[in-house]
């Protein structure tokens, strides 16, 4: 009998050492739980909602345009955000008009970008329809919700350094379950 709940116990230990050999490195390498707090990126995220988010992706492959990205407040570390890519590194990107636009190699005169993934009717609005160079590592990024969001607009670019990971899955509420991928924008 005692033999019998040494081995069990044995048992036991080692299963729970093997699941927390698998699980700490798949949470703290290449998956994270997120939890949506506000109203910057609705309709695309509502408050409360729960995310999975992809930390080791963007270890092999830069973020691209329309990318749903977790990151490191510029000006608290501390904090997270949730925004979507819209500049990537070395283009200029210019709010006028209510609408965002790119301007790069391939639209050196810019590109108004359509947006299908807002709200019809949200217009984007900046100060003074100011144009802004990005670095080699800097993105620029805005929330979905053009009216209710610090973004990009207020606190400058977001550097790659920050970038936590990308949006890959909704898991709640279970009536929104959902898998992202970047939208693809017509040029």
């Amino acid at each position: 009998m005692v033999k019998n709940f040494f081995s069990y116990v044995f048992e036991l230990i080692k299963v729970v050492i093997i699941s927390l050999a698998i699980i700490i490195p798949v949470r703290y390498y290449l998956i994270q739980p997120f939890y949506v707090k506000g109203a910057s990126m609705e309709p695309s995220f509502y408050d409360k909602e729960y995310l999975i988010i992809d930390e080791i992706s963007y270890r092999f492959y830069e973020p691209a345009r329309g990318d749903i990205i977790v990151f490191r407040y510029p000006r608290n570390p501390e904090e997270y955000f949730i925004k979507r890519v819209i500049g990537l590194p070395g283009e200029k990107v210019q709010i006028k008009d209510g609408f965002a636009y790119v301007y790069n190699e391939e639209n050196p005169l810019g590109i108004k970008l359509e947006e299908t993934y807002l709200t019809a009717g949200d217009k984007t609005y900046g100060l003074n329809e100011e144009i802004v160079t990005l670095s080699n590592s800097e993105y620029y990024v805005l929330g979905d919700n053009r009216n209710s969001s610090k973004d990009s607009r207020s606190f400058g670019p977001v550097d790659k350094k920050l970038i936590t990971g990308k949006v890959l899955f909704r898991g709640w509420p279970f009536n929104r379950i959902d898998v992202f991928s970047a939208p693809e924008y017509s040029y």
